[in-house]
């Protein structure tokens, strides 16, 4: 698909020479996920983006994919001492050593959540009705960086063991997964996102 013309929000322009930032807001960001393992990536990449730039993470989001074996769940919840070491010393992720054990422990609470719920899907649908949330923004700056949705989520997620799920986190998390629909009204995806 070539958008090149299409206005964008304002975050997809900052580094519009790179390809794959700008195809992640075109054909990702901000579209409606009923994907487990979607979602569980997500949520790991999302914290790992805490205090860096989400350029930085899309980046090495094929690196993070082959080191985390494809976001398989039920692996991740079984990684050992060992293999979180080799997480630490691979140069494709961010090596931190509490975002490493986070993504173990919220592999586990994942699977909890699962198994309550029949999927993570149906989880995290339920906080808004099963229906997206669109909203009408003129401006990036009128985006918030978090609602009480997503204070609500995180402090859900918090209370069933998950790390790095800050509401500010979630917030972004919401957007990625279409959750929140944030495609600024100006924005091409805002039309075709929005009906």
């Amino acid at each position: 698909m070539n958008h090149h013309d299409h206005p964008r929000c304002g975050w997809a322009n900052v580094h519009s020479e790179k390809q794959f930032y700008v195809d992640y807001h075109d054909e990702e960001w901000g579209v409606a996920v009923h994907d487990d393992r979607h979602f569980f990536e997500m949520l790991i990449l999302e914290g790992a983006q805490a205090g860096l730039s989400w350029l930085t993470i899309l980046a090495r989001r094929d690196t993070y994919r082959a080191a985390y074996d494809n976001f398989d769940v039920e692996k991740i919840a079984q990684y050992d001492d060992a293999k979180q070491q080799a997480l630490m010393n691979d140069p494709g992720i961010v090596r931190n050593k509490l975002k490493v054990a986070a993504s173990v422990a919220n592999a586990k609470a994942f699977i909890a959540i699962q198994k309550e719920f029949g999927s993570f899907d149906a989880y995290i649908w339920q906080f808004v009705g099963g229906k997206p949330v669109i909203n009408h923004w003129k401006a990036m700056s009128d985006v918030p960086v978090s609602t009480e949705l997503s204070d609500k989520i995180s402090k859900d997620l918090k209370k069933r063991g998950m790390k790095f799920v800050g509401t500010t986190i979630i917030y972004s998390f919401l957007q990625a997964t279409g959750i929140v629909m944030d495609h600024t009204t100006d924005c091409f995806r805002y039309q075709e996102l929005a009906k």
